[in-house]
């Protein structure tokens, strides 16, 4: 029997691995208040219900406070779903927003909350059904396990590790890094002890998916969409038929290794 297992598996974190959807929504109330100097406190059942339909625009972390404002200004959520790039260059233009400013906020808001209060920040965070039992299971297999995210990789750190997962830091690579996905796929390659490596890597935004998929030297690497990540039904449906990018679900996920590629798009 061929044994299938990938020399080394890159995860995306969040809508892979976690469900941060009621911290990030936290967070960006917060950092709201100190960018627009407004307290959301009334509205922030409706703006949170609306916030999390609409995660799957979202692709880094200075883009969340800019839905958020969005919301505020009442945009279309059809419009929002489907013209997100631009929707967000309007209001940064129209308002002389910086990202960068808008990024280094929105950590700090973070760090000073971890800071304060590190227990309430962990208890915002969900993990999928077995997600860390399969984790656990790759790090005590020959699989080479990365963590290849947007988000900052300390507080990625933080959430494994509280979870009794425990990988080296240089394992967990993060925003930080200043590098898109795809560069870092081909980094793992170049420094892997394998000669063409076979590389799987599961990730929740079809856009980071189809970016790799664009590298002709990445052509090898195995390409996964999560389904119970921060994708739409529609983005699910447009890669029927796409051999190279597999939709998975977290069932086959939890399980070995064969059953990832028994999918049939």
């Amino acid at each position: 029997m061929l044994i299938v297992q990938p020399h080394i598996l890159a995860l995306d974190f969040d809508g892979v691995i976690c469900d941060g959807l009621i911290e990030y929504f936290v967070t960006t109330k917060k950092t709201y208040s100190k960018i627009w100097k407004k307290d959301l406190s009334e509205n922030s059942e409706t703006l949170a219900n609306s916030f999390y339909r609409l995660r799957p625009v979202i692709e880094t972390g200075w883009e969340m406070p800019i839905l958020l404002r969005a919301l505020v200004l009442n945009i279309n959520e059809d419009k929002i779903l489907n013209q997100w790039s631009e929707v967000a260059q309007e209001i940064v233009t129209s308002e002389q927003l910086d990202n960068k400013e808008i990024a280094n906020t929105l950590d700090h808001v973070r760090d000073e909350w971890i800071s304060a209060d590190l227990d309430s920040w962990l208890k915002l965070h969900r993990f999928f059904p077995g997600i860390i039992e399969r984790l656990g299971e790759i790090l005590n297999s020959s699989t080479q396990l990365y963590i290849v995210t947007t988000k900052e990789g300390r507080f990625a750190s933080k959430l494994l590790y509280q979870q009794g997962i425990e990988l080296p830091r240089a394992s967990i690579i993060g925003k930080e890094s200043k590098r898109p996905k795809y560069e870092t796929l081909r980094l793992l390659r170049d420094s892997s002890f394998q000669d063409n490596p076979l590389i799987w890597f599961v990730e929740d935004r079809l856009k980071t998916l189809k970016l790799v998929q664009q590298q002709a030297d990445l052509s090898t690497v195995q390409l996964f969409l999560a389904d119970w990540g921060y994708n739409t039904e529609k983005e699910r449906k447009a890669i029927a038929g796409n051999q190279s990018i597999k939709l998975l679900s977290l069932e086959q996920f939890t399980q070995d290794f064969s059953a990832w590629l028994s999918i049939d798009n």
